[in-house]
């Protein structure tokens, strides 16, 4: 598995939501698998998660605001698309997915999603009532219709305290889906850069 990650380019946006955590175990197996991993966090992510964490799994810095740059003076949103090869987003909260199926671009999250020419991966998570709303179904078919891959979600307990659909697909279903993605591309010609 880990051959065609080898090298590779994975921009993880994570928004707010309480399956943040499992992206930190996502992060820790895709640099397993040899991958190269840029984190995104969101305002809302951060209330769950920390940037040092992922810092910690990765070994690069965490983004979090377009206007700060970090290593790319004609933007992080642009330099960071440039080197991408996948994006996914895990989790994505109905707000973020109502976002892309929108184009709205308000943070680095969002405008990435418009910037990248690379294939895009959504991990959807809610509840289980929002997941049912006719909104966000309406959003989910227009992002599978923008050629967005979409994985998830599951069904099971939510952290609501119910049970259902809505739960974020696991880490190790997730990472799959990255291999099938970057599988289809073409051949790595080497470690990006740093």
């Amino acid at each position: 598995m880990s051959s065609e990650l080898q090298g590779r380019e994975i921009l993880l946006g994570v928004s707010g939501g309480i399956a943040a955590y499992k992206s930190a175990d996502l992060a820790s197996k895709l640099v397993q698998a040899g991958a190269r991993v840029t984190t995104v966090l969101t305002s809302a992510a951060q209330q769950f998660i920390g940037r040092t964490t992922f810092e910690a799994l990765t070994g690069r810095p965490v983004y979090v605001d377009m206007f700060q740059p970090i290593e790319h003076p004609i933007g992080e949103h642009i330099g960071l698309a440039r080197r991408a090869d996948v994006y996914v987003i895990a989790p994505a909260t109905a707000d973020v997915m109502a976002k892309l199926a929108n184009g709205h671009a308000d943070d680095l999250l969002t405008t990435l999603a418009l910037s990248t020419i690379c294939p895009l991966l959504v991990a959807p998570a809610m509840n289980n009532d929002m997941w049912a709303k006719p909104a966000v179904q309406r959003n989910l078919r227009q992002l599978d219709a923008d050629g967005v891959h979409i994985v998830g979600p599951g069904e099971g307990w939510l952290s609501c305290g119910a049970r259902g659909p809505g739960r974020m697909a696991e880490p190790a279903e997730i990472l799959a889906a990255v291999v099938q993605r970057c599988a289809a591309l073409p051949a790595n010609s080497g470690p990006a850069p740093a």
